[in-house]
C-alpha cells in the first residue's frame, strides 16, 4: 500500500509499504477513503509544528471503511462506514476523569504524535471509530472533524439560543464555529480582512460581516449590540492582537473563548475581566462531539456547505501541498481522495 511521510522540513515522501495487521484485540483497520489537509499539516510539513515527531505520517481528518476487526471489536462489523476520532487518551488522568481527554496528560494525536491517515489502511482502536451511515457521502464525512471543533469551540463558550457571539477570523475553522452557533440559536457576526471570506461566511448564516482592514471592529460591535458588547468573543485568527481585541468587545459577563497556539506575551489587563466578571477559556481538538456532529450530518443540518474547493488524489498529495502554498487564498478545504 502506498503512505505519504514527512521526514523533514518540506520532505514528503510517498513510499510503499505492507498493509499493517491488526495486533491488538481491540484494534480495526481501515481502508482509508477521505483525508482532509489542516492548516495543521502544512506547518508540519514545513517543519514548524513543534508538537510533531518525525519522520510521520500526517492527516487527522479522516473518515473509511472497516476491513478488518479484531476479536474484542464490541460494536463495528466489516463494511461500516466510520469516522476516525483522531485522540487516544489515557482515560484516568484528572483532565479524563473531568471530561477533558482532549488535553490527556499522555495525549497522543492521530498525524502529530503517531502515524495519520494519509496511507492507504491504517489500524485504530475501537474507541476511535464513530460509525456513520452509508448515506451520508465521504466528501461531507470528512467535514465531521473541523466541525467538531466548532462544536468544542461553541460548547466551552457556553453558545445558546439567544448569544451574540463574535468570531474573530472567516477561515474554515472559523465557519464551521459560525454554522455551530447558529445551529445553537446565536447571533453571528464575523471578521475578516478578505472580502470573499466575509462573503462566504454571509453565505453560510452569518448575521453580520466586519472588514477590520475597513471598519472600527469596536464601533462595529456597539451598534449591532446597542453598546452591550458582545455575549461570546471567539478567536479564531489566535494572535496576540486578536486576544487583547476581545477584552474590549466581550459584553459583561461575558466570555472570550481561545483557539490560539501562539507563544507571544499579550498585554492584558485585570480590570476588564473582574469589573465585568469576564470567563476565559480555552479550546483544543474536541472531547466528545463527533457523535453529534455525525448525527447533525446525517439529519442534513450540517453540509459541505462550499466549503471543500480542491480535491487531489491521494497520490497526488505534494502537488496538492504546492498548490496550498502557491494559492492559499484559493483554498477553503482540500481533501484527498482515495478508491471508493
Amino acid at each position: 500500500m502506498k503512505i505519504a511521510r514527512v521526514y523533514g522540513k518540506d520532505d514528503l515522501r510517498l513510499e510503499e509499504v505492507e498493509i499493517p495487521k491488526i495486533t491488538k484485540l481491540d484494534d480495526v483497520l481501515i481502508k482509508t477513503k477521505r483525508v482532509g489537509i489542516c492548516g495543521s499539516d502544512v506547518h508540519l510539513y514545513h517543519g514548524e509544528n513543534p508538537l510533531a515527531v518525525l519522520p510521520r505520517v500526517m492527516g487527522h481528518e479522516v473518515v473509511g471503511e472497516v476491513v478488518e476487526i479484531g476479536d474484542d471489536v464490541k460494536n463495528l462489523s466489516v463494511g461500516d462506514h466510520v469516522v476516525i476520532e483522531p485522540i487516544n487518551y489515557c482515560g484516568k488522568c484528572y483532565a479524563c476523569r473531568h471530561g477533558m481527554p482532549n488535553v490527556c496528560k499522555d495525549l497522543s494525536v492521530f498525524g502529530v504524535h503517531e502515524d495519520g491517515g494519509m496511507r492507504e489502511y491504517f489500524t485504530v482502536p475501537e474507541k476511535q471509530c464513530h460509525v456513520m451511515n452509508k448515506d451520508l457521502d465521504w466528501d461531507t464525512a470528512v467535514l465531521a472533524e473541523p466541525y467538531t471543533i466548532g462544536a468544542n469551540s461553541t460548547a466551552r463558550g457556553d453558545v445558546g439560543v439567544g448569544d451574540t457571539v463574535l468570531i474573530q477570523g472567516a477561515g474554515p475553522i472559523g465557519i464551521c464555529i459560525l454554522k455551530l452557533a447558529k445551529i445553537k440559536g446565536a447571533t453571528v457576526m464575523i471578521t475578516d480582512v478578505v472580502e470573499d471570506k466575509l462573503k462566504f461566511a454571509k453565505e453560510n448564516g452569518a448575521d453580520r460581516v466586519v472588514n477590520v482592514a475597513k471598519e472600527d471592529i469596536k464601533e462595529a460591535v456597539k451598534d449591532w449590540t446597542n453598546g452591550e458588547g458582545v455575549n461570546k468573543v471567539i478567536d479564531a485568527v489566535g494572535s496576540p492582537k486578536t486576544f487583547e481585541l476581545g477584552f474590549d468587545l466581550a459584553s459583561p459577563a461575558g466570555t472570550i473563548v481561545v483557539l490560539g497556539f501562539s507563544e507571544k506575551a499579550s498585554q492584558v489587563p485585570q480590570m476588564p475581566i473582574t469589573k465585568n466578571q469576564l470567563t476565559v477559556v480555552g479550546t483544543r481538538l474536541q472531547a466528545y462531539q463527533f457523535d453529534n456532529v455525525i448525527r447533525l450530518m446525517e439529519s442534513g443540518m450540517l453540509k459541505s456547505d462550499g466549503l471543500i474547493t480542491h480535491k487531489f488524489k491521494f497520490d497526488q498529495v505534494q502537488e496538492a501541498l504546492d498548490f496550498i502554498d502557491k494559492d492559499p487564498e484559493k483554498v477553503k478545504k482540500m481533501i484527498l481522495t482515495f478508491e471508493d
